[in-house]
């Protein structure tokens, strides 16, 4: 064989190789890792490219896939990474699941619903001006408290009146006693003596 037929063979079998995930730093504008295609090497600061939209700092042991370009191993790139012990199996086709699988959360969309798995941690939304959910039926929160930092207005499309506004005419109200002394009195009872 040729010595350009030997490095043309060579080129061909490094284009694609794999590896086991041993470090990822998530400091820059790319993701870069450090993994070991073989016994005899350890690759450091390969690019790791990524779908648009989506992000990840894959565990420990994860499964990628290096695409060399002309299967040259100093410009290479993960294309693809794989979590064998936490990735989620079943799916149906066409459904889809983010999911972070040291955690236990995920958000999975199914092909009956969609379904937010918090595995016991905290729900947040930051900096929304407005979060509207429309609901055909109805909405159910089990929870035994239900926490409000502000006001609530049930109706809201035709009633203009708050609860903390209703409480307030609720607990300055008074009722009309009629006929309590002989001929045509009528007094007022006081207002309610508990404020809620």
């Amino acid at each position: 064989m040729s010595d350009y037929a030997e490095q043309h063979y060579l080129r061909t079998m490094m284009m694609v190789r794999r590896g086991k995930i041993s470090l990822v730093n998530d400091s820059g504008v790319i993701q870069t890792v450090q993994l070991p295609p073989s016994g005899l090497e350890t690759r450091d600061n390969l690019k790791r490219i990524a779908e648009y939209g989506l992000t990840s700092n894959p565990p420990e042991g994860t499964d990628a896939y290096i695409l060399n370009i002309g299967g040259d191993p100093s410009n290479g790139a993960v294309v693809g990474t794989n979590h064998q012990q936490t990735r989620p199996t079943g799916l149906e086709q066409g459904e889809t699941q983010i999911y972070n699988g040291p955690a236990g959360t995920s958000v999975y969309l199914s092909n009956g619903g969609i379904v937010v798995n918090a595995n016991g941690q905290p729900v947040t939304v930051n900096g929304s001006t407005t979060v509207t959910i429309v609901a055909a039926t109805e909405i159910i929160a089990d929870t035994p408290l239900l926490k409000c930092t502000g006001d609530i207005l049930d109706n809201c499309d035709t009633n203009t009146r708050t609860m903390a506004g209703m409480r307030t005419v609720a607990n300055g109200h008074t009722h009309k006693v009629m006929n309590v002394q002989g001929g045509s009195s009528t007094i007022e009872t006081n207002p309610p003596d508990q404020d809620e």
